[in-house]
């Protein structure tokens, strides 16, 4: 068998790029050296003085982090691959053959992050470089829910009525590793799927039991970025949400939302604060849609719509789920998918300007 040598590896590489590695464009638009700051302040990590192995790159191993949230990988997964892949290498900086961060350095790495709370700075940090790039949040913010499906959970009643009642899982089980794999923060809720117009007669809506997170968004309208984020149990109502999600700093005053985050102290908080509700109205009780409502919520829906396809991108093509026990941990994982869609977006409007 030949022996591969240095310029068979760029071959490779320049091949890579000719096909289109959207990993490389990623690198040529993404600041990622932005994040270090925020990266060293959470791990805390000594100088080395002590000995010991040195500490793989915190860019780099926040590289891997993106890696997975974009490719739905796993801690196993991305060892693998960053490991396999000469496109994946090129983007962490590695050299062939250079030792690559194992399942159980990712996994630490995310847990460390997870520990210091920092994803929420991370999320603000890129969101000011998406802003100085020119992309300043105008035209009205668009805010909306969608479920995220975490591990389901197979609990007694008993066990049910403890979380209930508030217990934590180390006081509801003895067994501190049955404890570790059981789920006390996310929740279940009932997803509703409509009947088809050409349904068979006396065929009714479907109620579907999920035990999920929800993540909750605000994009902006103009760009289509995400520029803030919530994540709560399934249970957690979405309207009790809209004051964590709008911003002062949009420049209009319209929000859309749907009729779930129709409220009187919603719209007294947005007037109070100079904005303008355009959030669905729901039908009367008892009684068929007036028309003039229903016009106006197919209005809205225009506008509204546009939030349904940040969320169906990443469901379907990055595959967002939760793999994780608790909130804390879903949070750090749909935050970094969040920083990853917003990167391909911006990706997408710098090669859309360069173009024009």
């Amino acid at each position: 068998m030949k022996q591969r040598g240095f310029f068979d590896v760029e071959e490779g590489l320049k091949r890579v790029s000719d096909l289109g590695d959207p990993l490389e464009a990623m690198a040529g638009v993404i600041d990622f050296e932005g994040f270090r700051p925020l990266l060293d302040q959470a791990l805390k990590r000594s100088d080395g003085s002590k000995g010991g192995r040195p500490a793989f790159d915190p860019v780099m191993m926040f590289k891997v982090l993106i890696l997975q949230a974009l490719n739905d990988l796993s801690d196993e997964r991305a060892e693998f691959l960053i490991t396999d892949r000469l496109s994946y290498m090129r983007f962490l900086g590695r050299a062939l053959g250079e030792k690559a961060p194992d399942r159980n350095t990712i996994w630490t790495f995310r847990e460390a992050l997870k520990k210091a709370g920092v994803v929420d700075a991370l999320f603000a940090a890129f969101d000011r470089a998406i802003t100085a790039s020119g992309y300043r949040a105008t035209h009205g913010q668009i805010v909306d829910a969608s479920l995220i499906a975490a591990p389901k959970q197979r609990l007694t009643d008993e066990e049910k009525a403890a979380i209930k009642a508030g217990k934590s899982a180390d006081e509801i089980w003895d067994n501190p590793h049955k404890a570790a794999q059981k789920d006390t923060q996310a929740g279940w809720t009932i997803k509703y799927s409509k009947k088809k117009d050409d349904a068979p007669k006396g065929q009714v809506d479907i109620a579907i039991p999920a035990f999920a997170c929800k993540s909750h968004i605000m994009t902006d309208r103009a760009h289509g970025f995400i520029r803030s984020f919530k994540v709560a149990d399934a249970a957690r109502h979405d309207g009790a949400q809209l004051k964590n999600l709008v911003r002062r700093d949009v420049l209009a005053t319209g929000v859309w939302a749907d009729s779930a985050y129709r409220s009187k102290a919603n719209e007294a908080w947005l007037a109070a604060r100079g904005l303008v509700s355009n959030i669905h109205r729901r039908k009367p009780k008892g009684r068929p849609m007036p028309e003039h409502m229903r016009r106006g919520n197919a209005t809205k829906s225009k506008v509204r719509a546009f939030v349904e396809h940040v969320f169906a991108d990443q469901k379907h093509r990055m595959g967002v789920k939760v793999r994780t026990i608790g909130i804390a941990r879903a949070k750090i994982k749909i935050g970094l998918a969040n920083i990853a869609y917003n990167m391909r977006r911006l990706i997408f409007h710098t090669r859309t300007a360069a173009a024009e």
